[in-house]
């Protein structure tokens, strides 16, 4: 894989620091006395990659459009994202005590606390999105926005992020530490793996490439080389996740490492093991960059993240 003369770090920063721009608008509306409004502005504000919404500008300008039409999407999937981490972090979901260096938000407050938290930015998320004029300098057409809305609330909930989830809980059941039992060999459960994490993570990484075109009135032909490219970033996304898990350094990644192994979850390495796991994201990688071939200089962002993926250390 031919390495990219692009800066991702500036970009990334600056992307980021974009976006958390819009974020602090966002609570700053709400009333900062409220403890469900800190709870919220706990998780949201904690840091991050950002690399959703990231991938959202970048979707936009690979398109050769302001950016900036894409923010109030952007802003709306990383609410999203963040009401599904306080959740997924719950006792009765993943159990962990750390998220991005700080007690998840169920420990900094309380367990019915983190649960109206999530509730409060999933739901929150879908006004922003579709009152963006208090906010936002630039956004879409109406007609637009409702698209993305449809799109957005999609890949979020039952035929998505959630299912996802819920086939992850249900996954305990059915794999064990040998990855293998009740009778489903190996390639019965990698592909019920890829079938929930292409809902449970694929879904909303794709959806944010998606919203970003789409709210600059991306050309068909452009949105399906976008979608291609992000089915293949979001599994490798996964696959990466997975094995740092394994074998990432939790002062770098903010949080706990081994948690897979102790939950006897299905991982990609748990069933293919380390190395054909790491093998199988750069094949995935590849693929993508593959996707997104007939693109100018516009789509570095998007090549160079790719990239990121696979290299990243959290």
């Amino acid at each position: 894989m031919n390495k990219l003369s692009f800066d991702l770090s500036a970009y990334l920063k600056e992307n980021k620091s974009l976006v958390e721009s819009c974020l602090e608008k966002i609570l700053g509306q709400l009333d900062p006395n409220l403890e469900l409004v800190q709870a919220m502005g706990h998780s949201l504000m904690a840091g991050g990659k950002r690399i959703r919404p990231i991938l959202g500008l970048a979707a936009a300008k690979a398109c050769g459009k302001n950016i900036l039409t894409a923010l109030p999407a952007c802003c709306a999937i990383e609410m999203i994202h963040t009401y599904s981490l306080i959740h997924d972090d719950l006792p009765a979901m993943d159990d962990d005590d750390l998220r991005r260096g700080l007690p998840t938000c169920h420990k900094k407050f309380s367990e019915a606390t983190a649960i109206l938290a999530g509730d409060g930015l999933l739901t929150h998320a879908f006004h922003v999105l579709t009152r963006p004029e208090s906010l936002f300098e630039f956004y879409p057409d109406k007609s637009i926005l409702l698209e993305l809305v449809g799109r957005i609330s999609d890949a979020a909930g039952v035929n998505g992020m959630v299912e996802g989830q819920m086939l992850d809980m249900q996954a305990l059941s059915i794999a064990g530490k040998n990855g293998e039992k009740n009778g489903w060999n190996k390639e019965r459960l990698l592909e019920h793996l890829k079938k929930i994490h292409g809902l449970k993570t694929g879904r909303m990484i794709c959806v944010s490439v998606e919203a970003g075109a789409l709210s600059v009135e991306a050309e068909p032909q452009q949105l399906a080389c976008l979608m291609n490219y992000a089915d293949n970033i979001g599994l490798a996304f996964q696959v990466m996740d997975d094995i740092l898990n394994v074998e990432g350094d939790p002062e770098i990644m903010g949080k706990a490492i081994g948690s897979d192994l102790l939950h006897d979850k299905m991982t990609f390495p748990a069933i293919l093991g380390l190395d054909k796991s790491k093998d199988y994201a750069s094949g995935l990688i590849e693929t993508s960059l593959t996707a997104i071939e007939g693109f100018d200089k516009n789509a570095d962002p998007l090549r160079a993240i790719a990239q990121y993926i696979i290299d990243r250390d959290r």
